[in-house]
């Protein structure tokens, strides 16, 4: 079985491609956006607001460290790779899929 389209496997870790929108009620998965995981944020897009609102969010979701959470491309764009070091793809898809996040 092979991973979700918004999931990459690379060495140490994972990246995760999101399709962010800031100014959300809340901040929450909201399904799949093309080959993309859709993310509310409820953080504005200002001054790295909603981008660090994002990091934290998925470092909550996922058990891990701050640090372990990265925007890897698109900091000033609504689609974004995250960079997840420090967890494989495997165990990032087997928490999104007990969260009822799918791909």
């Amino acid at each position: 079985m092979g991973l979700p389209s918004y999931i990459a496997a690379e060495s140490g870790g994972c990246l995760l491609t999101i399709k962010a929108q800031p100014r959300a009620r809340s901040t929450a998965f909201a399904g799949m956006h093309g080959g993309a995981l859709k993310i509310r944020i409820a953080s504005p897009p200002v001054d790295g607001a909603a981008n660090e609102a994002l990091v934290e969010f998925l470092a909550d979701f996922l058990g891990c460290g701050r640090r372990q959470v990265a925007v890897a491309r698109g900091a000033a764009s609504s689609h974004k790779v995250i960079r997840i070091t420090g967890m494989n793809a495997p165990e990032v898809v087997a928490r999104m899929a007990l969260a009822g996040v799918s791909g």
